[in-house]
């Protein structure tokens, strides 16, 4: 790695409000023993002064990068389903040049995760920034949750140096990439756990509350602003970010919000997350539900815990993702987002285009791909979408759904092929479902909604016959991590940009910088992007595509996504729903 800079050290910000922070994550201090991270070998590189120890890293391209500083003391052993504890602090610096351990997690399709991880050794961030602290007023500060359903992924994926820059057309800022525990590590709830007197059951959502009490403490000596930090993510990633902003525990700890394909709208019952972790301890060989229940668990190999929560194709029955706890997660978002019980602050949001095609093209690593789908296939998997619960622990579609979905959306629709309409039903809804989150988030905060519409960009997977990822889901995270590629087993990594795609990415990075600067997407050199309104023909989403940016209003949004069908009517004030098919979890 290229190295252009003598050593500087600077000195750690005051640890103002550390106690209360790390209360309210169940006494951090308390194993802070079990971590003791390797010193740097090295004598170069500039060297950062944080609240836990120095950190050494390197300069590249302009950008210093520190790669795998611990953020938290390793979360094994006793530690296992507990809130993150205290790191061991250091005194030489932290060899802080290679990114650290993934979080354990089943390898699922080679879609975002690498080779097979059974190292629960893995809450690490990563710090890409063009600054380092000592004067003057610290740049807005990005921190970023990798989506893979919370089951996998990790931030090693993530080239954070584009963002940091801010490109050609955007504002410098400090990017932090982080690993959480994933599946059953991350998202565990049993009685025999619940009892011990810690926070309990969102385990990888209590990593992200450390990760920004974290930037709290450090970020200033990292040329950041601890006054202006944005949280944001892709996925499941962009589904963490809404749970933190409906979290008291994460009150005052970031004042942006960035969700990219996915706002939350549902979360898992609690009831459904303890039955799955009973059923889980059974299998494991761990049943009852005390003190010896808890010490069985946490004596289980991982490899062991791995194998119960499912295969490399397959999501076991026992993994549940975030839960309603009632502290950390206490009530459905959309009573949140209905009520203004949420962390309140500028929020922008959106979708791909063609959400529903990236689960089509992973069926590559199926025994059976099934693309083209035909249009008896079609039919199938139509029904099967239509037949069951709308969301976790929800009554199922009301009788004669499936025929109201093949009614308005046959497998010949507009001339397309059955795949191309079965793209349309499954990103349809989640558009739609978008712009009726949009209204309720409008009423307290300012939104800015877009719609990512590239269907030319360059694909990471291997294609199958007959199949156009077009706008995928996933596909525009290299417009702003550069060459991302879904992970490193059995994919390609993806073409270079066009010089239009290129483009593109400039304008989405400083659009993404400029809103963590100052809470609006909107800046010299990218074109005006239009605060969500309901008014009549004003211009209301941002159609993010090539050769330009381009807008829509909320009626041509609706037209586009069949939204009448969908979601259409006047919004409830009581339960958010606007009618048609889709409803909210109440």
């Amino acid at each position: 790695m290229a190295r252009q800079w003598k050593d500087v050290l600077v000195s750690s910000a005051p640890l103002k409000g550390v106690t209360r922070a790390l209360l309210l994550l169940g006494s951090l201090l308390a194993a802070g023993a079990l971590s003791t991270p390797v010193m740097a070998e090295e004598d170069d590189g500039p060297v950062v002064g944080t609240a836990e120890g120095p950190v050494r890293g390197f300069v590249q391209d302009g950008v210093y990068e520190f790669l795998g500083i611990p953020y938290a003391a390793p979360p094994v052993g006793p530690l296992r389903w507990m809130p993150p504890q205290a790191v061991k602090h250091w005194h030489e610096p932290l060899n802080a040049t290679k990114f650290a351990n993934t979080c354990a997690q089943v390898t699922e399709l080679g879609v975002f995760a690498g080779p097979p991880n059974i190292n629960e050794d893995c809450l690490y961030l990563n710090v890409f920034t063009t600054q380092l602290g000592g004067g003057g007023k610290g740049n807005a500060v990005l921190v970023w949750i990798h989506g893979g359903g919370n089951v996998d992924g990790e931030s090693n994926d993530y080239d954070g140096t584009k963002l940091a820059t801010g490109g050609p057309l955007g504002t410098p800022t400090v990017v932090v990439t982080i690993n959480y525990r994933l599946g059953l590590f991350g998202f565990l709830a049993h009685p025999a756990l619940d009892s011990e007197g810690h926070l309990f059951d969102n385990y990888g959502i209590m990593d992200q509350q450390a990760v920004l009490h974290w930037v709290q403490r450090n970020i200033a000596t990292f040329g950041g602003d601890p006054s202006r930090v944005a949280l944001g993510g892709q996925s499941a990633g962009a589904q963490d970010t809404g749970v933190n902003q409906i979290s008291p525990l994460s009150a005052k700890l970031f004042n942006r919000a960035i969700y990219e394909s996915s706002p939350l709208s549902g979360i898992a019952i609690r009831s459904i997350g303890l039955t799955r972790g009973m059923n889980f301890a059974a299998a494991a060989g761990c049943p009852g539900q005390d003190a010896t229940t808890a010490a069985c668990l946490r004596a289980l190999s991982t490899a062991e815990i791995l194998q119960l929560q499912g295969t490399p194709n397959v999501t076991g029955p026992f993994v549940t993702g975030p839960m309603l706890d009632g502290t950390i997660m206490p009530m459905t978002p959309v009573t949140a987002w209905r009520t203004g019980q949420f962390n309140r602050m500028p929020i922008m949001g959106g979708n791909v285009q063609d959400e529903a095609t990236f689960g089509i093209s992973i069926t590559q690593y199926f025994a059976n791909p099934q693309a083209p789908i035909t249009a008896a296939q079609y039919v199938t998997n139509v029904t099967a979408s239509y037949s069951g619960t709308e969301y976790s622990g929800g009554p199922t579609y009301p009788a004669g759904t499936v025929a109201q979905v093949l009614a308005q959306y046959p497998s010949n629709f507009m001339g397309l092929t059955p795949q191309e309409v079965f793209d349309l039903v499954g990103t349809h809804p989640g558009a739609c479902r978008n712009v009726q989150v949009d209204r309720l988030w409008a009423k307290w905060v300012p939104v800015y909604e877009y719609e990512f519409n590239d269907q030319n960009a360059p694909y990471y997977f291997p294609l199958l016959p007959g199949f156009k990822p077009l706008a995928a889901h996933t596909i525009d995270i290299q417009f702003l991590f550069p060459n991302w590629h879904g992970g490193v087993l059995g994919v390609n990594h993806p073409a270079t940009l066009s010089a239009q795609e290129t483009a593109l990415s400039d304008e989405l990075v400083a659009a993404w910088t400029n809103f963590a600067s100052t809470g609006n997407p909107n800046g010299t050199g990218n074109s005006p992007w239009p605060q969500y309104t309901e008014a009549a023909n004003a211009p209301a989403v941002l159609s993010e595509n090539v050769p330009g940016l381009s807008t829509f209003t909320l009626a041509q949004w609706s037209a586009n996504h069949n939204c009448g069908f969908w979601t259409g009517g006047t919004l409830d004030p009581v339960t958010g729903n606007t009618g048609g098919i889709l409803h909210f979890q109440p």
